[in-house]
């Protein structure tokens, strides 16, 4: 069975990695070869390994193996040292199952966490958070419940939905919780509680954001260090906010989709040396912004009609924009000015992942590509499908220690792609 090791490659990204740890309070128990929550240990879908293929059309992935059964949803895997977790709904008894593997694929341990969203694409939507032993999940009917990564046991739960008077979105609550050292974020979209923090031993409420009463709206929260100043930036149903993490207060505000019947607001924001990028999928496409220098003020700078996808986020790599919009071309644009830099058809709509110099485009139709991460061309380095599970595949793919995870329903497929393959050490699971 495989170990985890940190070679020499990785000593140069994983110093980065923690000197924006220390900067953000993110938790240091997870290692730069992690994947611990939604979109990564920085939630920009950008990964700091390195010793990647890069020519798949030459080298295909080797697939390691397959795990079905996990309950069906659209939540993406998580990794922290040798476990991932992912969590579904299973079609019998309408509970969410938190499943813990090994990375040989084999069932460590499954845990029920209570009824999970059974209405409008049914099934988990945002993977659990995991750090300091602890895994945050939040249902679709807005129970966030803190589990045992360890075991699956309950520690803690709590409705935030019925205790802040949250109305519950069309497609149920969807938000990957975010933790810090402190506190636990999330929107139940109630009045006077937008956004609550709560303390992670317990859950009881430590904060809620007064003033702030706007719905929940799918959105995955960032944390931001602007100048000094710690930033809590989401989008709730009709604004583009940044609160105080350390007590909720507001500092600054902007509406944004606020004349939309149904706000679709699932993509992250995206932050770049104090530029945020937002946009969602009923825009014609998104608005770059300026903070300040403190980041207590925030100024349009430009807005694209190219960019608008619908769930599947965007990456920033070397001042570019890259994902694909709601009609399935894929985009590179300038972070400078929103100039379009090439625009290709690729795999169709889809999510995304930053890794080596290298896009991992995963189109819902169950093809991901290798595609340079350039503003020079669209080059694709081959490709590959996902066989297996049902339904659109609309996880976001993950990578941990060289290994690419893709969900597609109630089957996780976890596929070696180091420059220097490792041998399959399991056969692969029917």
């Amino acid at each position: 069975m495989h170990q985890h090791k940190h070679t020499t490659t990785h000593i140069r990204s994983l110093t980065i990695y923690l000197f924006v740890i220390l900067l953000l309070g993110i938790d240091c128990s997870t290692s730069a070869a992690d994947w611990a929550q939604f979109r990564g240990l920085h939630r920009n879908a950008v990964s700091g390994e390195s010793g990647l293929r890069g020519d798949w059309a030459a080298s295909p992935p080797l697939l390691l193996w397959q795990q079905s059964g996990l309950g069906i949803g659209y939540a993406s895997a998580v990794v922290v040292a040798d476990t991932v977790y992912l969590n579904g709904l299973d079609r019998e008894s309408g509970e969410g199952i938190l499943s813990a593997l090994g990375t040989d694929g084999a069932v460590k341990w499954k845990a029920n966490y209570g009824k999970e969203w059974d209405g409008t694409h049914p099934g988990s939507h945002y993977p659990p958070t995991i750090t300091s032993g602890k895994a945050y999940v939040l249902s679709g009917y807005g129970v966030l419940h803190c589990l045992s990564a360890r075991d699956g046991s309950t520690i803690w739960q709590r409705d935030v939905a019925g205790d802040f008077a949250g109305p519950r979105p069309v497609m149920g609550f969807a938000e990957s919780i975010l933790v810090d050292d402190e506190r636990v974020y999330c929107t139940p979209g109630g009045k006077e509680a937008s956004i609550v923090a709560l303390d992670p031993s317990s859950g009881e409420t430590v904060w809620t954001s007064k003033g702030l009463s706007d719905p929940s709206a799918y959105c995955a929260p960032i944390l931001v260090n602007r100048g000094g100043t710690r930033l809590l930036i989401t989008l709730t149903a009709t604004r583009l906010v940044a609160l105080d993490p350390a007590n909720g207060t507001l500092i600054w505000q902007v509406p944004f989709d606020a004349e939309e019947e149904m706000q679709n607001h699932a993509i992250a924001p995206v932050y770049h040396e104090g530029l945020l990028y937002a946009t969602s999928g009923h825009r014609k496409g998104g608005v770059l912004y300026q903070l300040s220098e403190d980041g207590t003020e925030i100024h349009r700078r430009w807005s694209d009609e190219i960019l608008n996808p619908l769930h599947g986020g965007v990456v920033v790599w070397k001042d570019h924009l890259f994902g694909a919009n709601a009609r399935g071309r894929w985009s590179c644009l300038s972070l400078k000015d929103g100039s379009l830099q090439w625009q290709d058809r690729g795999v169709g709509k889809g999510s995304l992942l930053y890794a080596d110099g290298h896009l991992y485009c995963y189109g819902e139709k169950g093809t991901i590509a290798l595609v340079e991460a350039t503003p020079a061309a669209y080059r694709e380095k081959g490709r590959i499908t996902v066989e297996g599970g049902e339904g659109p595949h609309w996880a976001h793919p993950s990578i941990a220690d060289g290994v690419l995870y893709l969900r597609h329903g109630d089957m996780l497929h976890a596929y070696d792609i180091r420059a220097t393959p490792t041998p399959a050490l399991v056969p692969v699971v029917p």
